[in-house]
């Protein structure tokens, strides 16, 4: 199988607090992974980590599928500043600025694609509206589209369907599931248990330390669960939304 990210003895830490310790995981290429654990398991740190956003003083990442460069991130909603004075169109449009030379400016092509992106989440009759007035989740669509248009073959990201309702989840999860079937790689903070069977064919058990990596269900079992939130679980995993 081959991978499009690795992970080897990654450590991190906040002061004298732990966040990872001597992580290794392996992430498919074109597979759509999980990260899961408890609050505080370092689910968060662990993308940052892969980007370079923190520090490690220990451990590296490999990328196999492109680089840095080539991965879309997403980061937890409650990290941005909505009362920024930008629309949804200017906010959508900058994820093609990576690919603009020093001083260029956007065009009529990266106009056209930063259209598209907002059409593929339907958020195309929101571009001239304030970010800061949409709502939890026409705010996830939002960025969503500015990692499509980014045009990543990696997309990193946090906590995705958090504030968000059921209609807008379903919408999310299947337009995901599109993108990664046009052969690129998802990987993302996920917090419910109870849909991530349905949601991911791979699974990154995370409490500081990895519990389990690899195929859903190999790693999602009761006594993994168990081991990396410290309760006995007997989950009932529902049907397929």
């Amino acid at each position: 199988m081959e991978m499009a990210i690795e992970t080897k003895q990654l450590t991190v830490a906040y002061g004298l607090q732990s966040a990872l310790r001597s992580v290794d995981v392996n992430i498919p290429r074109f597979s759509m992974s999980g990260i899961i654990g408890p609050n505080g398991a370092g689910k968060s740190t662990l993308l940052k980590a892969i980007l370079g956003m923190v520090p490690c003083p220990s451990g590296h990442v490999i990328f196999h599928q492109g680089d840095a460069s080539s991965v879309a991130y997403v980061p937890q909603r409650n990290s941005v500043d909505w009362d920024f004075p930008a629309s949804v169109f200017d906010v959508v449009m900058m994820g093609t600025y990576g690919r603009l030379r020093w001083f260029q400016r956007p065009e009529k092509k990266e106009k056209k694609e930063t259209m598209e992106a907002l059409a593929k989440v339907q958020m195309e009759d929101f571009a001239n509206r304030q970010i800061g007035e949409l709502s939890g989740g026409q705010q996830q669509r939002v960025f969503l589209a500015r990692a499509f248009v980014q045009q990543a073959s990696i997309y990193l990201m946090d906590e995705p369907f958090a504030a968000v309702d059921a209609i807008t989840e379903k919408l999310i999860i299947e337009l995901l599931h599109k993108v990664r079937g046009e052969g690129n790689t998802i990987v993302l903070v996920h917090h419910d248990l109870t849909t991530a069977k349905h949601y991911f064919d791979h699974i990154i058990l995370l409490n500081k330390d990895v519990i389990a990596c690899g195929p859903t269900d190999e790693s999602l079992t009761s006594a993994n669960i168990q081991s990396a939130y410290g309760v006995f679980t007997d989950i009932n995993f529902g049907s397929t939304p």
